[in-house]
This record gives structure tokens, sequence and C-alpha cells, in this order.
């Protein structure tokens, strides 16, 4: 199986990039499927190693430790699948930069609410794809030829993000 060996880094940048653009992932907490529901990550472009969310005490996040998201842009055109460890954020710099009117829709009680959990994802490896497989690719596919390798040469595997 071949993996793109050309530029991984500019995989990433992609990806970063459509993650700011198409801020939904899912997101669940390893060996417990039942967890996976769709979050709203916050990315601070200084820290790519950490992403943060909020979500409510009583969520299962809660317990914090290994967590796999997966991740879909908005025009299908990257796909992610990366680890971490969630671990609780107690940084109120951190609260107050991400904190907004879509986050606070959440939260009747504002930022005090006793209900807000904020955790930061301190991430691992991921896999990467890059599913903008042009106009020639389109054609072949149309045409019933075989694809494989080309899609392969968009993927990076085990990349650090």
């Amino acid at each position: 199986m071949k993996y793109n060996e050309g530029d991984p880094d500019e995989l990433k940048k992609k990806f970063w990039k459509a993650l700011a653009d198409s801020p939904f992932l899912f997101l669940q907490l390893d060996g417990k499927p039942g967890t996976a529901v769709p979050m709203s990550p916050q990315l601070d472009k200084d820290a790519n190693s950490a992403i943060w969310f909020f979500t409510h005490t009583k969520s299962d996040f809660r317990t914090l430790g290994p967590a796999t998201a997966t991740f879909q842009s908005k025009g299908h055109d990257m796909y992610a699948r990366f680890n971490g460890t969630l671990v609780q954020e107690t940084s109120r710099e951190r609260f107050d930069q991400f904190w907004n009117n879509f986050v606070a829709a959440w939260y009747d009680g504002g930022k005090d609410d006793p209900d807000i959990f904020f955790m930061r994802m301190d991430l691992g490896q991921a896999e990467i794809w890059d599913g903008d497989m042009g106009l020639l690719d389109t054609a072949k596919m149309a045409l019933g030829m075989n694809v494989h390798e080309d899609a392969e040469e968009q993927h990076v595997k085990r990349a650090d993000l």
C-alpha cells in the first residue's frame, strides 16, 4: 500500500484550514462507541497540538482520557481520524479566549454556569485523506477505471498533528 510520501506537512495545513472552516467533528471516548457525538472544537492557530471543547458536567467526556475524533470537511474533500487524550483545561485565559455567543447559547448561566466543563484534547496521531481527486480522477471513475493508486497518493498515515 502506497502512502503520501510527498508533503505531509502541506496536507496537515490543509486539514487545519478545513477544520477551521467546518468546525464540527465526531468525538468519542476510546472503547466507548456510545459516547460518539458531534462536537465543536475550539482552535488556536498557534497551538497545533491541541484543541479545546466546552461540554456539560454531566457529559460522558467528563471522565476524560483517551479519545478519537473523526472529521469530514464541508465540501467532502478532506477526511481525518485522529486520537489524543482529553484533560480538563483549567486556564481561565483559554476559557475566555474561546468563549463566544455560539458557546453561550448552550449555557443559561453564561460564563459562570456551574454545568460548564472545559477540556482540552492533547493530540496524538492522525490519518488524513485529501478527497479532492480532481477532474481527471473523476473522469476515470466515471469510465470505471481504477483510481486506487491515485487516491492512496492523497493520504497521510500516522501523521503527528
